[in-house]
């Protein structure tokens, strides 16, 4: 090897040693900024908000600050799936990260069990970690939700007020995984896996509002992670199919604040994304719900829900920015319950870095997921069932949930039931003609 071949490497080796001494320092400079100022029995409003300072996200802190309150309950932990440990501990060993961040040998269960901080690829791990997690494995049915989209006001006595502008019923949210699979034949894997998708999705048909009835869309998940999702949207006053690209999975349509990317907290391909762990600290997060239905807050006048929220021993802040030209973010701080590998709440920036949208989940764990509902589990699941999305710049949001207000005995959530139940549909239903005769 040549001396010039040999500075070169001692270069990249110092220039690695830089930057990895430089997030251990900031992982333990933000994780020593976290306040344990609140205690179960609180109710933290605007009045008290600094109380929370360093336990919430800045877009949770603004939702306070403009009306939403907190009640703080005491930490539960939450059950892991039997199924799923013994997934993990049988496969997890194989996993590894290629250096484009593609997952590699990843059979079922967590894929990283023990992500150490100072790895430089902590933060996609952690993401792998969330995109696989165990509240469901095969299919995922939501029925008969609601969402209204609206603007945050006043009325004539200077009270706040929501003023909803458009309600939307979508008849169905379903997914259909093809790897991973925990519950039913077939195990791991459905063969043949023509499309070589990890799992498609579709949303359809809306029933309101009446000028978008029918409408929906259908998006397929690719085992190549370096290949883009496949997304139509079909609009029944065009009677046509469109098919959207993956820079428009960040895009607000229908006049709602929702982006494809942000469904469940996080639903881009992890590859895509330039990822960093900001750090780890103990976090407020809606974990253990027990207001069913969800309940507008009064305080903002219904621009959000407001829910039961605990601290949580320890939370990851992980920071993505999109490598898709004319994304509309610039970044998201996504933050990662690491006892549950859920997304409760993550921030969207502008292209100045200022806050643009909050995203909030407010989950229950349950073996049922609506009280007044027939439907239970053999075990503990977790199902969110309060989901909103705020622009701050905008005093706008939409607000989703999950079973719909107006649809209160219905239990929402129907999780690997396998392919006998009722609520779950054949693959064809993923597919663009029964797009097309839905929305008919």
């Amino acid at each position: 090897m040549s001396h010039y071949m040999i500075r070169n490497r001692i270069e990249a080796i110092r220039r690695v040693a830089i930057a990895a001494a430089c997030l251990c320092v900031s992982i333990a400079a933000f994780t020593s900024n976290a306040a344990a100022d609140v205690v179960p029995g609180d109710k933290i409003t605007k009045v008290n908000a600094e109380k929370v300072k360093g336990l919430v996200p800045e877009g949770i802190m603004w939702c306070v600050l403009n009306g939403m309150d907190l009640e703080i309950v005491p930490y539960e932990e939450i059950p892991v799936p039997q199924d799923y440990i013994d997934a993990t501990e049988k496969y997890a060993a194989q996993v590894k990260l290629a250096d484009d961040l593609e997952l590699i040998d990843w059979v079922a269960g967590m894929p990283f069990p023990n992500v150490d901080n100072n790895d430089p690829r902590a933060a996609a791990k952690i993401m792998y970690n969330f995109q696989r997690t165990h509240y469901f494995s095969e299919t995922l049915d939501l029925a008969y939700f609601d969402a209204d989209t609206g603007t945050m006001t006043t009325d004539a006595k200077g009270n706040p007020l929501y003023l909803v502008e458009r309600h939307f019923i979508p008849e169905w949210f379903r997914v259909l995984r093809f790897q991973g699979r925990l519950k039913h034949e077939p195990i791991h894997e459905i063969l043949p896996n023509d499309d070589k998708v990890f799992y498609k999705a579709g949303l359809y048909p809306l029933v309101e509002p009446f000028d978008l009835k029918g409408v929906g869309g259908i998006s397929y998940r690719y085992l190549d992670q370096e290949r883009h999702d496949d997304t139509w949207l079909y609009l029944p006053l065009l009677r046509r199919v469109r098919r959207l690209s993956s820079s428009q999975r960040s895009d607000a349509l229908f006049g709602q604040d929702i982006d494809i990317d942000s469904y469940g907290g996080y639903a881009g391909q992890i590859p895509w994304f330039e990822w960093r762990l900001l750090g780890e600290k103990p976090m407020l997060a809606s974990i253990h719900g027990k207001r069913m239905p969800a309940q507008p807050c009064k305080g903002d006048g219904g621009l959000t829900f407001c829910e039961v929220w605990e601290e949580r021993p320890s939370t990851y802040v992980v920071e993505g920015k999109s490598k898709l030209p004319g994304y509309a973010f610039s970044k998201r701080v996504i933050y990662v319950d690491k006892e549950t590998n859920i997304i409760g709440t993550s921030d969207l920036y502008d292209w100045n870095d200022e806050l643009w949208k909050n995203v909030q989940i407010s989950f229950r764990a349950d073996t049922k997921p609506n009280p007044r509902a027939d439907l239970e589990y053999d075990e503990v699941r977790m199902f969110a069932y309060a989901y909103s999305v705020v622009d701050t710049q905008l005093r706008h949001s939409t607000r989703v949930s999950i079973p719909g207000l107006a649809f209160q005995e219905e239990p929402g959530w129907y999780i690997d039931l396998g392919p006998e139940a009722k609520s779950t549909q054949p693959e064809q239903w993923f597919s663009v003609q029964s797009l097309i005769a839905g929305g008919r």
